[in-house]
């Protein structure tokens, strides 16, 4: 009698090994302990080899991108106009790429998960402010104790429940107000510089709805080349002579105790990392389908931030654009990689941070706008699903009004304030979607 089975006959070749099954990463391995765990195995090179591949390295490659692009033009503002030499501002860029890029590839491999850190950009910008009436030691100073208090309070736990805590409509809705100036700069580059956006837009729109196109090169990836092109085509590509070098050189710098400086800067540092830039970024994971280590992802701010301090560089965070353009596509379980890839790119940017923040600040100012608002317009449209689909409506749409205003009461952003505000005025004026969200909960 014969069998359907092939595996049954003893001269049949031995059935290929099957792999054994990869746990789900973005699965708690024990949600009741303090520090979350990451999930085992380890990404060993074979697993990274399996999930690597051009969707998630562009995803990182553009994730680096923006943040070496916009983000740095505000540190080099806020340090020319605050005095600091070639060589300050050097060892400032060096410590916020090389040492975020290894944290971002570290965490990103061990949770399986993108989980990209970099700087405080409103942290940044009080730091401007304090730089006419302080000297940049005496912020350095400020600089380690709110790294200190970062770390106490992660520690302590209880960040975690605080975020939990927190209305996600409301979160998401300060999350869409910070995302929303990507998509208007996206439009207005249209005005502004029409060569460069048309065929960059185009391209994108091309390979999304061409799919057999669109699996061969990415369309964010299509379009970043398509402005590439434009830009050194048009002879628009201008960099600007400098004397800083090809390689950083990062410099040790002693702290100069202030008390003047540890109360204007530390709260305002403290809860733009915890509140507005660590919110944003457990926000746009969250939305995304990933379970990021709260509790891990503050003590990790808060001992990073130590040695930034040491070269220079603003307080640590998990950041929320990046991340969000680091799950902007692609298979959930392998959005690490491109997280990988980032802070890797990211190390290697903070190496020869002088020459590269030059070219990159040599293209038009539509180059980086179009790219960004492309990159994040299902991360803005996932925001404002999540903002307005559901409960606490009116809470999120006050939070986001007031994010979008821009105001800065007390040294601390808007976007601050619009959690705030959008919390009370639900708390005031939805209290049964409080109820329903504790009932929801406990069923």
């Amino acid at each position: 009698m014969t069998t359907n089975n092939p595996t049954a006959s003893p001269t049949s070749p031995e059935p290929p090994e099957k792999p054994e099954p990869e746990p789900e990463p973005d699965e708690p391995t024990e949600p009741q302990t303090r520090f979350e765990r990451p999930p085992s195995p380890l990404p060993n090179l074979r697993t990274l080899r399996r999930d690597t591949a051009l969707p998630y390295l562009s995803n990182g490659l553009i994730g680096m991108i923006f943040a070496a692009t916009g983000p740095i033009a505000v540190i080099m503002t806020v340090g020319v106009q605050g005095g600091l030499s070639t060589a300050e501002l050097s060892s400032w860029i060096f410590g916020i790429f090389f040492l975020n890029g290894l944290l971002t590839a570290l965490a990103s491999w061990l949770y399986r998960q993108p989980l990209a850190f970099f700087w405080t950009i409103p942290g940044t910008v009080v730091v401007g402010g304090s730089l006419t009436h302080l000297t940049w030691p005496e912020v350095l100073s400020a600089f380690v104790v709110a790294a200190l208090v970062i770390l106490a309070i992660g520690l302590t736990g209880w960040v975690r429940p605080v975020m939990a805590a927190l209305p996600m409509p409301i979160v998401m809705a300060m999350v869409a107000g910070v995302f929303l100036q990507f998509g208007l700069d996206l439009v207005g580059a249209f005005g502004v510089d029409a060569v460069v956006a048309v065929p960059m837009v185009g391209v994108f729109l091309l390979l999304s709805v061409v799919s057999a196109l669109g699996r061969r090169l990415p369309p964010i990836l299509g379009a970043l080349l398509a402005g590439v092109a434009t830009v050194a085509l048009a002879g628009r590509f201008d960099p600007v002579e400098g004397d800083a070098g090809w390689l950083a050189q990062p410099m040790l710098q002693a702290p100069q105790w202030s008390w003047a400086a540890i109360a204007e800067l530390v709260i305002p540092l403290v809860i733009t990392v915890l509140v507005v830039q660590n919110g944003q970024g457990i926000a746009v994971l969250s939305q995304a389908g990933h379970r990021p280590p709260i509790n891990v992802a503050t003590v990790a701010c808060g001992l990073w931030s130590l040695p930034a301090a040491a070269v220079g560089a603003v307080s640590t965070c998990l950041t929320g654009p990046t991340n969000a353009l680091l799950t902007a596509s692609g298979e959930r379980h392998r959005h690490y990689i491109a997280g990988i890839a980032c802070g890797v790119l990211a190390m290697l940017v903070g190496l020869v941070a002088p020459a590269f923040v030059r070219l990159m600040l040599a293209t038009p100012e539509a180059f980086v706008a179009v790219l960004g608002g492309l990159a994040m317009l299902r991360a803005l449209q996932g925001a404002f699903v999540s903002a307005f689909s559901g409960r606490f409506t009116l809470g999120a749409l006050v939070a986001f009004l007031v994010t979008v205003s821009d105001v800065t009461l007390l040294n601390i952003g808007a976007a601050f304030w619009g959690l705030v505000a959008g919390i009370a005025v639900s708390a005031l004026l939805e209290r049964t979607d409080f109820a329903d969200a504790r009932s929801a909960t406990q069923s």
